[in-house]
């Protein structure tokens, strides 16, 4: 009894680019469709059989996946519908290496093979296998390439003081690829710049805009739709501080070139920013910090009853003394108080956290209840 030989779906693709004769009676169309129909008859005792519709794409160029027909084969791949895509030379699917790539990508994926009729090139042999993968070899050196074209391109415009592209910054917009100055945003960013100088904190620079309600600069998605702008946070504002753009500098692999954009900021302002932001965080008055992890006893220990989480922070007085204390993150963050508890003095809360441990340590009840989960196992 012979075994049963499984049923292999194949779709045949023809295309033919604009140039080409349409108007014939017997076309270039027609002989694709007769060479690739043979081939899968030919096929017939492997289990090949032609679906019902051919993919055929009249008059579209192979520099292109937006055809129509081939759309559609991509389509019934995903879902499942072929099993073998049949051509007559492979440049009838595409004629860029790294479109056919992506393609041989997905027909991976789902499991289909690909036959060129005439080129003898076939996914289903060992020999076709490794004509793909001298192919991909090929392809994956031509991205490399490519990328590498592209990386020198930006590196050379930078230079040059040309803008890239990505998120514009607020204060400017973008019109044929330059960068314009928005006069109302802009000003919004000379406060930022004075403000700074004034409190000397991130922090309470975040604060002071969060209660006035000033927010990020809206960002257009490339669906088109808009999402808004948030509260300025304390990350959001260090960028912003050293951001170069600001006072006509294009940044690139940590250097800057002189920009072919306005500045908004003056080089004295700029200047003195960048020399308090450098400052050592222990040596500012009056600024808020993060505790370094050994100055915190009860770091990632400390929620209120709500289960915010408390961060531990100092301030010091003009005097030099320091004053430790934990506060919650949305505070510590944006300077908005969310916990009813608010700030907690450091020495107070720890000295209490101490005491209520030595006492039960000492209570030889307390230790025999939590001592299966210290012990070793």
């Amino acid at each position: 009894m012979n075994p049963v030989v499984p049923k292999k779906r194949c779709a045949v693709y023809c295309r033919v680019s604009s140039d080409e004769r349409l108007t014939q009676s017997f076309n270039s169309l027609d002989a694709q469709r007769e060479a690739g129909r043979a081939y899968i008859a030919s096929q017939r005792a492997e289990g090949w059989t032609a679906v019902e519709d051919d993919y055929v794409d009249p008059g579209y160029s192979g520099g292109t996946l937006e055809r129509p027909a081939l759309q559609r084969l991509l389509a019934d791949i995903e879902a499942g519908r072929i099993d073998i895509v049949v051509v007559y030379k492979i440049d009838r699917l595409t004629r860029s290496l790294t479109d056919f790539a992506r393609m041989i990508e997905l027909f991976e994926r789902h499991g289909v093979s690909f036959v060129s009729v005439t080129q003898q090139f076939n996914t289903t042999t060992s020999m076709g296998r490794l004509m793909l993968n001298i192919l991909l070899s090929f392809a994956q050196f031509e991205r490399e390439v490519t990328g590498e074209r592209i990386r020198d391109k930006i590196a050379a415009s930078k230079k040059k003081g040309l803008w890239m592209g990505g998120h514009v910054p607020l204060g400017y917009a973008v019109k044929d690829r330059k960068l314009l100055v928005v006069e109302p945003e802009a000003e919004i960013v000379r406060r930022i710049f004075r403000r700074f100088v004034a409190l000397k904190s991130v922090t309470e620079l975040s604060r002071e805009l969060k209660a006035e309600g000033l927010t990020t600069k809206p960002i257009r998605l490339r669906n088109g739709c808009v999402r808004p702008g948030t509260p300025m946070d304390k990350k959001y504002l260090a960028k912003l501080l050293r951001n170069p753009l600001y006072v006509g500098e294009i940044r690139h692999k940590g250097k800057t070139y002189p920009g072919q954009h306005e500045a908004i900021i003056d080089r004295p302002l700029w200047e003195e920013v960048q020399a308090i932001l450098a400052e050592d965080a222990h040596g500012r008055a009056g600024h808020t910090q993060t505790r370094r992890k050994t100055d915190a006893l009860l770091r990632g220990l400390l929620y209120d009853e709500n289960g915010v989480k408390y961060y531990p922070t100092f301030s010091t007085k003009p005097s030099g003394k320091r004053y430790r204390y934990y506060l919650p993150k949305a505070h510590a963050r944006y300077g908005v108080r969310t916990s009813t508890t608010g700030l907690i003095p450091a020495e107070e809360i720890e000295a209490v956290v101490v005491n209520l441990l030595l006492s039960a340590l000492q209570s030889p009840e307390s230790v025999q209840a939590v001592w299966p989960d210290m012990a070793p196992p």
